[in-house]
Formats: structure tokens, sequence, C-alpha cells
């Protein structure tokens, strides 16, 4: 069993998103560790990126201001050593094609091995396009994590047979960001990923509420949020800490 599966193995999955850096990467630091204590099962680092092409305008703020403050790959792969001190949840990186290009893929991904990163997850490479990243994926041991769309449909089972890790199932056309509802049909691209493997499922884009949460956690096997931490960052600045625990624990007691 990969460590990603892990992250499912007692019931529905909560998976935090945070883009590093923002405002700084001792932030980012205590944002993870209070997410990890507050029953996060699994955390997506967010490397930031001038030009993120999935994501809303409060992750793009993110990692304008990240990237403002200096942050680097290197400083990024630095976070993350400091972090496996102690944090022993499963791992991933989210973060855009060029990113991994620009600092060699074979370097990147074996850094990643390295310093406890578990998967990694691409959104602007398509299915078709991913054998560039896996051999090198394969040779490490980290997870390269495919995402399913509601534009996926004659792809969703070649997708999901071969996916690692587990399927991110994005919910809404658009990029990330809070809705007030998500009028996917959620129910058949999952009946349709468990008929085709045993992999874990989870949902994101566009979740921000406990009830919005429970609801695709309970469609599926667990539930992403990004942009509401952010949000919840941008607002407290260096005292976030405390607040993004106070809201994962919201969430991961919904979703239970």
């Amino acid at each position: 069993m990969s460590k990603i599966a892990k992250a499912f193995d007692h019931g529905k999955a909560f998976i935090a998103f945070i883009t590093c850096g923002d405002p700084d990467l001792e932030t980012t630091a205590a944002c993870v560790r209070a997410a990890a204590e507050n029953g996060a099962d699994l955390i997506e680092l967010g490397i930031p990126f001038s030009d993120p092409a999935a994501e809303g305008p409060v992750i793009q703020a993110a990692s304008l201001r990240a990237l403002t403050g200096g942050v680097t790959t290197d400083r990024v792969f630095g976070l993350v050593r400091e972090l496996r001190k102690d944090v022993t949840i499963p791992m991933v990186f989210m973060t855009y094609a060029n990113v991994v290009f620009s600092y060699g893929a074979d370097r990147f991904i074996r850094t990643c091995a390295e310093t406890g990163i578990d998967g990694l997850i691409l959104p602007d490479v398509p299915y078709e396009e991913k054998e560039e990243f896996l051999e090198a994926c394969h040779r490490y041991d980290v997870n390269l994590i495919s995402l399913v769309a509601p534009t996926s449909r004659q792809r969703i089972a070649m997708i999901a047979r071969e996916a690692e890790g587990f399927i991110y199932i994005v919910s809404s056309l658009g990029v990330t960001g809070t809705r007030s509802e998500i009028t996917t049909d959620l129910d058949s691209i999952v009946r349709e990923i468990r008929s085709s493997t045993e992999i874990p499922c989870a949902v994101g884009f566009g979740i921000s509420t406990p009830e919005q949460g429970k609801r695709m956690a309970d469609l599926s096997d667990g539930a992403i949020v990004g942009s509401a931490i952010m949000k919840i960052i941008a607002r407290e600045g260096r005292n976030a800490a405390p607040a993004v625990g106070a809201y994962v624990r919201s969430m991961t007691e919904a979703l239970r």
C-alpha cells in the first residue's frame, strides 16, 4: 500500500492545500503542523508558480505573495525537510510542469523522495503527456496523482486504471475557489472510477464549508480544501496557524 493510500485508512480523508511561503515559510510550517494536529489526513503543498492556470484569485494571490517574498523550489524542499522532523502524515506537492522542468524533472522527483514528499499533482499535465514524469516517479517511488474532471467522461476508466496514490476529482469546470454550490454529477464519475480501480478518490475545487465537505466525502473517499484555508492565511497573516487548525478541526469533525 502506498503511504498516500494510508490517508484513507480510517474513513473519509480530509486533505488540506497550503501555498508554500504565503506570507512566509515559517507561517506555512506552523499552518501545516496545525492542520496535521487537528486531523488533516494528507497535506498538499503548493509550490508557487507565476502562471498557475488552474488556480482562482485566492491561490493566485497567495502564489504571487510567496514569489514576491523570495520563495524558491529549493527553499520549499528545505521546508519539507524541516516539517518531516515531526509531521508524519502523507504530503504531496501540487505545482505546474514548468516548475518541475526548470528544476530538472529527474532531480526534482529524486529530491521529493529524499525529503519525504509522497506524491506529485501537476494540473497542467494531461493524462496523455504524463509519461515524461512517470518514469522518474516510479524510479523514486513518488506517486504521480491523476486528476479527473467533469470533461474527462470517455477517459475516466482509462485514467482510473493507471492511477496511483489517490484520484483527484475536480468538482467543477473552471479554476479553484470557493463556490456556493457544486452542481456536477459527481455520483456517476465516482461510480465509473470505482468500477475501474480500488484506489481512493477525493473531491476538490469549490469546497469551503463543513456541510459541503461532508457532502463531497459522502460521495467519494474524501474532500480537498485549498482556497478556504488560504483565505484564512491571507486574513490572519503570520498568526494564521490557530485559525487554520480550528478550521481543519471543523472540517474533519464533519467528515467523520
